[in-house]
């Protein structure tokens, strides 16, 4: 199955003195998702926000909230962030927790689910997930600060992720991150992807509405 190309523009990336101007400017060009990146400090080398700022987005915001944990202990603050206002929460493989029930939590709260890989974790890792998930996120840089260039070494590891997709009949979309531009982007596509997260290409574009419409176009 093959969806329709998604563009989920990172709120990290926009003006953090004026977040829900960021979250109104992605929906007033006709966009429905927007990416919440979520950091511990520990998990990855940053901080970013909690639900609390989750809840005041979602305040004047319709957009599907596509929420990334970047956490050590994810399973503790999926119920905060399902009642923010979480429409999609995606936990990381690579912390040691019950991946699997904290999977079938996020269901339970109403929310969609995610599993996400970071570049030096084999795929292989999520695989006894894949059925279990609405959307698998491939992390094109290491997490934990914007800007950074896109590895292409992860376009083989979203070709794989696909092709089990298509040979197991699984519907999840498949999301990249990480240095995603018009042209990674693309290339992400061709390679099976179909949920594309950008920051500062989004953000720093100066015509936004041709980035839009490009993504669109995929």
């Amino acid at each position: 199955m093959k969806h329709a190309a998604v563009l989920a523009p990172s709120i990290l990336a926009a003006d953090h003195a004026h977040l829900a101007a960021g979250a109104a400017t992605v929906q007033a060009l006709g966009l429905e998702w927007v990416h919440l990146d979520i950091m511990d400090g520990h998990f990855v080398p940053n901080l970013s926000f909690g639900p609390q700022t989750v809840a005041a987005l979602r305040k004047n915001s319709s957009l599907f909230f596509d929420t990334h944990l970047m956490l050590d202990e994810p399973h503790r603050y999926i119920e905060a962030f399902a009642k923010a206002g979480s429409n999609l929460i995606s936990i990381h493989i690579e912390p040691a927790y019950d991946h699997a029930a904290t999977l079938a939590r996020i269901r339970a709260l109403g929310c969609q689910n995610g599993i996400v890989l970071n570049p030096g974790t084999p795929t292989e890792a999520i695989e006894p997930y894949l059925s279990q998930v609405d959307i698998v996120l491939v992390m094109t840089v290491q997490p934990g600060f914007g800007g950074q260039p896109f590895r292409r070494d992860m376009l083989a590891k979203i070709s794989q992720i696909d092709r089990w997709r298509q040979e197991r009949g699984l519907t999840f979309r498949l999301e990249v991150d990480g240095g995603v531009d018009l042209v990674t982007g693309h290339e992400c596509r061709v390679a099976g992807a179909d949920t594309f997260v950008a920051g500062t290409s989004f953000f720093g574009a100066a015509d936004k509405p041709a980035v839009v419409k490009a993504v669109a176009g995929w």
